[in-house]
């Protein structure tokens, strides 16, 4: 079969790992990790995605994304059907189950995650341009959520404004106390461990690592997709937010 996959960068070398080792054809579009600090706001630019790529005569779009503070929430599928892993983070994904996510988060409180691809591309002041170098530089300042350093707020807002903005940004690290690294199978994945390890000892935080999976995104290209673990939204079909253990559901 022919899939179009459309996936956050954060998950760029395990998405490239998985799809490489996959039984079918498989055209991805990688969206700046920037989207995520949108929230809800994320819909729109993956519907622009989604739409742009439904007359391609595809089997089916993948979404390399969860729930994503409901950025996926009300997605439309147009005459292409939609899939997506059943989850509400990209670190349930990389855990390989929404369960087992589940599991951690009950036993260890106060932890902020890191995975290959959050410390790659992480770098503040990152904009929404990195992924589509083929376009020119827009005009204006675009850099958005905690990757706008400090020096970057003040230039545009003025001293007292930036730094305000900036405590903002980054006043939800102060209420953890450990950093958790997801190591996955990929390459300079201790290069990576190294510098969350680094991130944790600056904010005197525990550090731990833990082995990831690639379960849930390998059975996402490979058209795996049973119910229990995939929402697979029929054409026509949008996604709603579902208050039981399946996170999201079709309507």
């Amino acid at each position: 079969m022919r899939f179009k996959l459309i996936t956050c960068q954060v998950l760029t070398r395990e998405m490239n790992s998985a799809v490489s080792r996959s039984p079918h054809a498989i055209d991805t579009e990688i969206l700046p990790m920037g989207l995520h600090d949108l929230g809800v706001s994320m819909r729109p630019h993956l519907q622009e995605k989604i739409d742009a790529t439904d007359l391609d005569g595809y089997d089916a779009i993948l979404l390399g994304y969860a729930l994503c503070g409901r950025g996926t929430e009300g997605l439309r599928a147009g005459k292409t059907q939609i899939v997506f892993p059943r989850a509400h983070d990209c670190i349930g994904l990389l855990m390989g189950s929404r369960t087992e996510y589940q599991k951690y988060f009950e036993a260890h409180s106060g932890i902020y995650y890191r995975s290959p691809g959050w410390v790659e591309f992480q770098t503040p002041g990152q904009t929404l341009e990195p992924a589509f170098p083929s376009k020119k530089k827009r005009p204006g300042n675009n850099k958005i959520g905690e990757r706008r350093t400090l020096e970057e707020l003040i230039v545009e807002y003025g001293e007292e404004n930036g730094k305000y903005l900036f405590e903002q940004f980054s006043a939800f690290r102060q209420h953890y106390s450990g950093l958790t690294y997801i190591s996955t199978p990929v390459e300079s994945d201790d290069v990576f461990c190294g510098q969350a390890r680094a991130e944790a000892e600056k904010e005197g935080w525990a550090f731990e690592e833990i082995h990831g999976s690639l379960t849930l995104l390998e059975r996402l290209v490979n058209g795996e997709w049973d119910a229990a673990d995939f929402l697979v939204v029929p054409p026509g079909a949008s996604v709603r937010v579902t208050l039981g253990d399946g996170i999201v559901e079709a309507e």
